[in-house]
């Protein structure tokens, strides 16, 4: 080839560059880059599947796995071969040059330049497209399986009459084909038009014609698919209408077809779609007529009618036709809105019926009312989200022992076979209060928790503090014998290396460290190099490859939190924020709900699953762990357990009906277990999940109303309220308790929660659902209506009401002397006798501590109040049984009495008793030798004084129960 350059041709001198060494030194660098990204890949992969084998869900792990190879591999492939064929086409196609026009002379140093490296540039390019799109379609792998594996509904969309699963499973793939389909012949258009255009068969000046007669055609046919898909566009948007969102004035949020989609859009749809066919077919033709006129008329046109008929005509029947008369032409919409929301959300049952709610006691009905306010409810007194750092201060035993800020509350039988409201929490391991942190105590010694708390929920000591029936380490109560051992658990989020020479701290008592080594079948063997190696890389920890404390037998366990481990043996689930511990069979097990959900039931109004089920106790706790966020069906269709000891996942079938959940059992067979399964013990700790009635409640503003006319003009609308106790503004948490409803005839363990009118904050309902799983009517929901006109005060009025009366407010400022806090707890509210008991605990921070204690009860029913030492005495004043205690309040726990542990009855002053005033004493130094510990972060001498508090604490109890039998509060 001649030199295009000008300048003399001579000898050239060699220019400096690197030396043979220098290269062989950056070959060998990249190399060894490379080996290591390799490696690190493998690593990630490799121990996601152990993770997987070693809790037996291998088969989640493969069909997740192959599903996305599967896809990658086809739609990379077919994006690959599209583009790639139509540049090879393009190139094909080039014509000869012969005139050169400063175009063609301007291009031609781009063909020159990329001659020789041409087929490695179409690989590069095919490549790179397909690589994108091969991982996009991956991302796709759930909507695959539930197309492949859809299971019918049996319910129609009432427009098309279509199943549900059609909207449900079906259309997601559609649209997905649908947008990949566009993609490729987009990409394919650009690389076919760029390649032409390069090689002179498409031009953008004269001389000559601008296309050839076969870039025409090429072009044409591209274009022609194009226009095709946009005909099944228009197709497919028919029925996408059942599932569009848009704003109405009726909801604000709106789900499925209104009269102007159903006489407007509809049509337009249909029309546009068979334009399009035809434009697309005009396109097809040019392959013979070798011209663009008639296809970019037709394409004219198409533009043309999406504006005015899909455009301009809707508009024109939303002004003229539907808001001069609105309420008419969308009543039979908002039916089918109401109807499949209700029963998309499983609300369709609820009972709703009218209260009438009473404002005053008569004085001949009010010994009757006192005596149905105990047994209609058993009032939890006990506040989880309240008495976290009490469970704390009495029973941590050792620093790096700890609660989660907010208990749980579940059921258990007391020593005579009485079922009663229990306060419960486990005693985790924080790894924060270790003594010495480095790698060995943080992830060899330190492993574990040990043993549940656990407190009546309806009485307290006479001191104020939990009345523990399961306490102390190991634990001991009514429990009787379990497996203590906590492995897994909310707080344990660190890996841990058990089973190997390093021996664990089991717990510590009086007698020294008591060690232990782990014998579960959990975790992932680190005998073998390879493993070591490969988890040395996924966690960036180098020490497990070298370390001598791993050798044989040694097992690392990691995804130690009860959501984690669901969420990853059951990625299709939607995980509740709150899992609870409950002690069945002889050990400890997390129990967790878990949600199947879908975003395609048509009609149905969706949700925002993160902003509805947040209230006042979540902010930066509990959040539920959702696949998709926003959701138009729900169901709680499987419960599971993760062993607190070796941390075994098992799933159980609890929605029998659930199509979406028989789907997804479909995909992975044999994951998920019968609902026959279920062991008794572990059927009498199931309990109806807060997030799905978090959820139901929110529609159930709106959605309790099922008359079209009523729901349209919003009069019925209710709102949750937020919560009076707390500063936040965030809604008030629904409350589990166990209570009757007007309409049963013994008390259920219940969810419940209130309602207000929109804007406005006296009571507008009450609304409970059957939360014990072993009742007859678990899930059944039921709401008191309260009359429109009610003057029945709701809970920011009640709450204020608490807070203006002078008698108590003076309590108040009692309680509040000197350092001391006052801290109220759950709101309680109850249906009695046509009107509403509300009943809120009050606790002291007292001064010297930093943990509450109940000191008081706030009650009131209609119009009348009571502040009292007990329950009992504030049922008694509010019912007329007893004058009002005004004046009476003792002041908060000073030093050395916030331990005093009688029961809760009547609040005497503190025992004359000198082994109690000894014991109190001895408590008072221990906090405060406690307290210089942990300002001198020793936390030896932090677990002798926490020893000492205890049997101090212990002592004085004994003292006080020797001298007085207990009470029982109320």
């Amino acid at each position: 080839m001649p030199d295009r350059g000008g300048g003399p041709t001579g000898p050239r001198m060699r220019a400096g560059g690197p030396s043979r060494r220098s290269r062989t030194l950056l070959l060998t660098m990249a190399a060894l880059a490379l080996l290591a990204m390799v490696f690190v890949m493998f690593a990630g992969f490799w121990t996601d599947w152990l993770w997987y084998r070693s809790v037996d869900y291998s088969s989640v792990f493969r069909t997740t796995l192959w599903t996305k190879i599967g896809l990658f591999a086809v739609f990379g492939l077919v994006m690959a071969a599209a583009v790639g064929v139509n540049i090879w086409l393009a190139h094909r196609m080039r014509p000869p040059l012969s005139a050169m026009s400063l175009e063609q002379q301007s291009l031609d140093r781009y063909r020159m330049g990329i001659a020789p490296y041409k087929k490695w540039a179409l690989l590069g390019v095919t490549a790179l497209v397909g690589l994108i799109a091969g991982a996009s379609a991956a991302g796709q792998w759930r909507t695959w399986l539930m197309w492949i594996n859809g299971v019918p509904f049996g319910t129609e969309d009432p427009q098309f009459g279509k199943d549900v699963s059609f909207y449900a499973f079906d259309l997601p793939w559609y649209r997905f084909l649908l947008a990949f389909g566009f993609a490729t012949v987009v990409l394919s258009l650009i690389a076919a038009a760029l390649t032409h255009y390069l090689y002179g068969g498409l031009r953008l000046t004269s001389p000559g014609a601008r296309a050839t007669g076969a870039v025409t055609g090429h072009l044409s046919v591209l274009v022609g698919l194009f226009v095709a898909l946009k005909a099944v566009a228009y197709w497919l948007d028919r029925y996408s209408l059942a599932v569009k969102s848009s704003d109405f004035k009726a909801t604000g949020n709106w789900t499925g077809l209104r009269y102007v989609d159903a006489n407007a859009y509809l049509p337009a749809k249909t029309i546009l779609f068979f334009i399009a066919a035809i434009c697309a077919v005009l396109f097809f033709a040019t392959l013979w007529r070798r011209t663009w006129q008639l296809p970019v008329l037709g394409f004219g046109l198409m533009v043309l009618s999406a504006i005015l008929i899909g455009g301009l005509y809707p508009a024109i029947v939303q002004k003229f036709q539907v808001e001069p008369n609105e309420q008419a032409k969308e009543a039979p919409y908002i039916k089918k809105n109401i109807d499949a929301t209700r029963d998309a959300y499983g609300i369709d049952d609820a009972k709703v019926s009218d209260y009438e709610g009473k404002v005053s006691v008569d004085e001949a009905e009010s010994a009757k009312l006192r005596d149905e306010a105990e047994s209609t409810a058993s009032l939890r007194l006990l506040d989880p989200n309240v008495v976290s750092p009490t469970f704390q201060q009495l029973q941590q035993v050792r620093g790096y022992y700890g609660f989660p800020d907010t208990l749980d509350v579940d059921r258990y039988k007391d020593g005579d076979g009485r079922e009663q409201d229990t306060v419960i929490g486990l005693r985790e391991l924080n790894i924060n209060g270790i003594p010495e942190r480095n790698w060995i105590n943080d992830h060899f010694k330190y492993t574990h928790g040990y043993g549940a708390v656990a407190a009546k929920g309806t009485s307290t000591t006479r001191g104020g503090a939990p009345d523990f029936t399961e306490s102390d380490l190991p634990s001991k109560g009514e429990f009787g014998k379990y497996e203590q051992r906590v492995y897994y658990g909310e707080k344990t989020e660190q890996y841990s290396i058990v089973g190997g020479p390093q021996k664990e701290l089991d717990y510590s008592d009086d007698s020294g460290e008591k060690l232990y080594s782990y014998t579960g079948d959990s975790g992932v063997d680190l005998s073998g190099p390879v493993n070591r190696a490969a988890y040395a890389a996924a966690f960036s920890e180098p020490q497990i490859l070298y370390s001598g404390a791993i050798g044989e037998g040694s097992r690392i366990l990691y995804n130690r939190t009860p959501k984690d481990r669901v969420e990853a043996v059951a990625p299709w689930l939607t995980i509740d924020g709150d899992a609870y511990p409950a002690v069945v069979d002889g050990r400890i097990q997390w129990i967790v709900d878990a949600y199947t959900t879908s975003n395609g039931y048509p009609y149905a109004s969706r949700t925002t699953l993160g902003d509805t089920t947040a209230d006042s106790l979540t902010t930066g706790q509990r959040e539920v762990v959702a696949q998709e966020n926003r959701v138009n069906y729900i169901r709680n269709s499987v419960k599971a357990t993760v062993d607190a000891y070796d941390g075994s996942v098992k799933l159980y079938q609890w929605d029998t009906k659930d199509p979406v959940l028989k789907t997804w059992m479909k995909a992975f067979p044999d994951t998920v277990e019968k609902k026959s399964a279920i062991g008794t013990e572990l059927m009498e700790h199931l309990r109806y999940p807060q997030d799905l009635f978090k959820v139901q409640r929110e529609l159930l503003t709106r959605y309790h109303v099922t008359n079209s006319a009523q729901f349209y003009s919003g009069s019925e609308v209710w709102q949750v309220p937020d919560d009076p106790t707390n500063k936040s503004g965030n809604s008030v948490p629904p409350y589990y308790l166990s209570m009757r409803m007007p309409d049963q005839d013994e008390q259920t363990f219940s969810l419940t929660t209130t309602f207000t009118p929109n804007r406005r904050d006296n009571l507008g309902a009450f609304m409970a659902v059957d939360a014990d799983a072993t009742s007859d009517g678990y899930g059944k929901i039921r709401i008191l209506k309260l009359p429109s006109n009610t003057t029945v005060s709701g809970p920011q009025q009640v709450q204020s009401k608490f807070n203006s009366e002078t008698a108590i407010a003076n309590e108040i400022n009692i309680l509040q002397r000197g350092d001391s806090e006052i801290e109220y707890g759950n709101l309680l509210t109850v249906p009695l006798d046509g009107g509403l008991l509300y009943v809120e605990p009050v606790y002291v921070r007292g001064a010297g501590t930093n943990y509450p204690l109940l000191r008081k009860v706030l009650v009131s029913y209609g119009d009348e109040t009571a502040f009292e030492d007990t329950l009992g005495e504030a049922l008694d004043v509010v019912f007329g049984e007893k004058e009002p205690g005004a004046g009476e309040t003792e002041p908060p726990p000073g030093e050395g009495e916030e331990g005093d542990t009688g029961d809760e009855g009547e609040r005497d002053r503190p025992s004359d008793d000198p082994t109690v005033r000894q014991a109190l004493e001895d408590a008072q130094e221990a906090i405060e030798a406690g307290e210089k510990a942990l300002a001198e972060q020793d936390w030896t001498a932090y677990g002798k004084a926490q020893d000492d508090l205890r049997d101090a604490l212990k002592r004085a109890a004994d003292a006080e129960k020797a001298a007085r039998e207990p009470e029982q509060g109320g």
